[in-house]
């Protein structure tokens, strides 16, 4: 199967998925994505930017996971300019985020380099990041 996408799914553990959709809810909608719940698939919440039968790729997923601890990693999310950026960075910190940095120039990446950090209610790490603009 040939595709063009970089990333089919992304499935991040959360400790309770009931508790984390009403931050998702507003984070993944502020990047224009909306939930899905496939059937068979109540105890996970889903985001995607479409409906497909029987899934829609590409979709980034939450797994409860009651002992879930996060660790360093981070998952970057593109956005298409400094307002969208701002955008969500109001989004997220008004749903709860933790740990909001920027949004900022990071020249130390690259002159053009603005972006968000934040993490989730768990403690899993966030950036919305946009590569242009004036430096």
């Amino acid at each position: 199967m040939e595709t063009n996408r970089f990333i089919d799914h992304i499935d991040l553990r959360v400790r309770d998925c009931t508790a984390s959709t009403p931050f998702y809810d507003v984070f993944m909608g502020a990047l224009g994505l909306h939930r899905i719940t496939p059937d068979g698939l109540e105890s996970w919440a889903g985001y995607a930017y479409e409906d497909a039968e029987p899934m829609p790729f590409p979709f980034f997923g939450l797994l409860p996971a009651p002992d879930h601890r996060p660790d360093a990693s981070r998952i970057a999310f593109a956005a298409g300019s400094r307002e969208e950026v701002d955008r969500v960075a109001r989004a997220v910190s008004a749903a709860g985020a933790k740990a909001v940095e920027g949004p900022e120039l990071c020249t130390e990446y690259h002159t053009s380099y603005y972006a968000v950090f934040f993490d989730d209610p768990d403690g899993n790490h966030f950036e919305v990041v946009c590569h242009t603009g004036e430096a």
